[in-house]
């Protein structure tokens, strides 16, 4: 690209030839991992028969050594916790005469077994805890990246129908949940294998007494299994309704203007008021069954306390058995409580990450329906003899398409039907040519562009861009060929200077300027406090309707495509101005494949040809003169476009962010 009035940019650097460019996860395959401290792409399993944790099982076999070695630290700090006991049972016996008038032993050593035992116990439950924890957080870090580079090859279609608060809560909340039981679930099993050896060391000393205390078992075993079924559509329940609450909150803020603007405060308090209300409920319901059935779970053993105390304290006194024994026995049932107490919060955590798992799969189930194909290629830059970015040939043959048609809700989900957009539209630009594309409200001019840039895949036809079918070609390397300035502009909450690079990072403050300038954007930038390196507001909407567009016009000249998508980029922009900007955009779109949009008349006068679009096919193709004179269809859709035009004064509207996109539940 190059402006006029300034050097031209510098360029990128070398091109790829037309190579294999690898493979895309389909359906069907593993899904890549992002993980910034991980090898080769390892996998999520896609296999949705198999139970949630075997899913996530080559996520957790990156970190086998981290946990095996945590698990060894834990059963060693469990070992000596258990150990402890017996030795204070010794020491007691030691300590007492042996018969009466008889010297106690020494305790010296047993004091420094269990000063050691304690020194041992802080080493390892040390080195357990930070080994789990660290890979719990590995794996949220893992699971979370997985998760966003999933939603962002996802076509539009998803975002369509899904609300921004589902995506948030299982990106943020529902992955927690299941890293917190990743690091708790191993401290919670050695616990129950510490269970195990404390009850065989009980039966050493007395089986009628460990007996006793296994009274309790069966009832501890069933009341853990009816809260498990309890806690699994209660977690279900709250982490949906969670998402219901991040909806609510996003909408209100987003859409903050039109809440303002309709008085509708006090009824967005309510709608937060009612799915509070909801969330709460669940949450209350949740609580209710831990507190009706934990305490339970926790205090059966300690029932039985009672009859060793009886049945332990006549064997001492019958000889049977030493004081050291019944203390080291009591101490055991002592240390079951905490395994007993454990099992509680392991049944809450692992139906709650069950549930959060499967809302988190139901996302990376969802098919890639735009995914590069097997052997798919990158589109090389083509240049002029100036060495400047030369446009390509695009061609649409035959393309059917009907929005709502994708397959919804993962691979074996039915298909919906949608009346089609596009029936056998047919449309060939030549190499550098500008051509303007006209209809009516909702006849596809916007469709085109999103099915060029494959945001959605046709139904049926072929697209091409230089030759190549879009299918065949890799989603970068086509959307770095085909630009796109959007009528509603997006910026992010970012510098001036990096929404305008957004498109190419490495370009300088040269480039970025004289992109501006074209844009005719750099006066009021340059009046702004801190100039490029302002940082907008949420969605840029500290700035007004024009000043947005300017920017994103900018933006796409610094991204310097062969394709260059203006779908009425200038409808926000005063009449001064959009001279101004359609005077430079003659020059720089000299060389380069460019489709127009249209929506007014003004904007035509950018293309050297116009096509008009009706009932899903181009009706009409010619020059803006032949069509006026020729076809009174073209007359009618101006003469509409004519009767819509308002004047932008391109004043700014205060802070605060946008209302969002539509979108629909789950």
């Amino acid at each position: 690209m190059r402006v006029a009035g300034t050097s031209a940019p510098a360029k990128p650097g070398p091109q790829p030839r037309l190579a294999p460019a690898g493979t895309d996860a389909s359906p069907a395959e593993p899904f890549d991992d992002l993980s910034a401290d991980s090898g080769p792409a390892d996998a999520i399993r896609a296999d949705r028969s198999l139970s949630w944790i075997r899913r996530l099982g080559p996520l957790l076999a990156r970190h086998r050594m981290r946990i095996v070695i945590a698990v060894l630290a834990a059963i060693a700090a469990m070992t000596t916790q258990v150990v402890a006991p017996r030795v204070a049972g010794y020491a007691i016996d030691a300590a007492l005469p042996i018969e009466v008038g008889g010297e106690s032993g020494t305790l010296w050593p047993y004091v420094a077994a269990l000063v050691a035992l304690g020194v041992a116990r802080g080493v390892f439950t040390y080195a357990y805890r930070n080994g789990l924890f660290s890979m719990g957080y590995r794996v949220e870090f893992q699971l979370r990246a997985l998760l966003f580079d999933h939603l962002s090859r996802l076509s539009f279609a998803f975002y369509d129908r899904v609300q921004t608060g589902e995506i948030i809560s299982r990106s943020n909340s529902d992955i927690r949940s299941v890293q917190m039981f990743l690091a708790f679930a191993p401290i919670v099993a050695v616990q129950l294998l510490s269970f195990v050896v404390a009850i065989s060391l009980m039966a050493w000393i007395s089986l009628t007494l460990t007996a006793i205390t296994m009274l309790a078992m069966p009832a501890v075993y069933v009341l853990g299994q009816r809260l498990r079924k309890i806690m699994f559509p209660l977690s279900w329940i709250i982490q949906s309704r969670n998402a219901e609450v991040a909806t609510v909150t996003d909408e209100s803020v987003s859409g903050v203007r039109v809440v303002k603007a309709f008085a509708a405060e006090a009824r967005q308090v309510e709608a937060m008021a009612t799915a509070a209300q909801r969330l709460r409920w669940a949450n209350l319901v949740q609580h209710n069954s831990r507190a009706s059935y934990t305490p339970v779970i926790e205090n059966l053993p300690r029932l039985a306390l009672t009859l060793v105390l009886l049945v332990g304290g006549h064997q001492v006194i019958n000889g049977s058995l030493t004081v050291g024994d019944i203390v080291t026995f009591n101490l055991y049932i002592v240390l079951l409580q905490a395994p007993f107490r454990f099992i509680g919060m392991l049944f809450i955590m692992g139906q709650r990450a069950k549930a959060s798992s499967e809302r988190i799969f139901e996302v990376l189930d969802e098919p890639v329906l735009a995914a590069d194909r097997l052997g798919a290629v990158c589109l090389p830059r083509r240049t002029t003899a100036a060495g400047d970015t030369a446009g390509v040939e695009v061609e649409f043959n035959d393309v059917r398409f009907a929005y709502g048609t994708e397959t919804v809700g993962g691979v074996d989900a039915p298909e919906r039907s949608a009346p089609l957009v596009f029936d056998g539209m047919s449309l060939r630009i030549g190499a550098g040519e500008r051509v303007a594309v006209v209809g009516r409200t909702g006849c596809g001019k916007t469709t085109l562009a999103r099915l060029l840039l494959r945001f959605y895949d046709r139904q049926g036809g072929a697209i091409t861009v230089d030759g190549h079918d879009i299918t065949d070609i890799t989603a970068d390397s086509l959307r770095r060929t085909v630009g796109f300035v959007p009528d509603e502009p997006f910026l992010f909450s970012a510098s001036i200077h990096d929404n305008i690079a957004y498109g190419r990072p490495d370009a300088d403050r040269a480039d970025v300027v004289a992109a501006a300038v074209a844009a005719q954007a750099h006066g009021f930038i340059s009046e702004l406090d801190e100039g490029y390196d302002t940082v907008v507001g949420e969605r840029g909407y500290d700035l007004s309707g024009g000043q947005r567009q300017r920017i994103a016009i900018a933006r796409a000249f610094v991204a310097d495509p062969s394709v260059l998508i203006l779908d009425d980029a200038t409808s926000s922009i005063d009449v001064a101005h959009e001279a101004a900007i359609h005077e430079a955009l003659v020059d720089l779109l000299a060389d380069r494949t460019t489709i127009v949009i249209a929506h007014r008349l003004s904007t035509i006068s950018l293309a050297e040809r116009v096509v008009l679009i009706e009932h899903g096919r181009i009706v009409a193709d010619g020059t803006h003169a032949e069509l006026l004179a020729n076809e009174p269809r073209y007359t009618e859709v101006l003469a509409a476009g004519a009767s819509d035009e308002t004047d932008n004064d391109d004043v700014q509207p205060p802070d605060g962010p946008s209302a969002p996109e539509a979108t629909t539940r789950w």
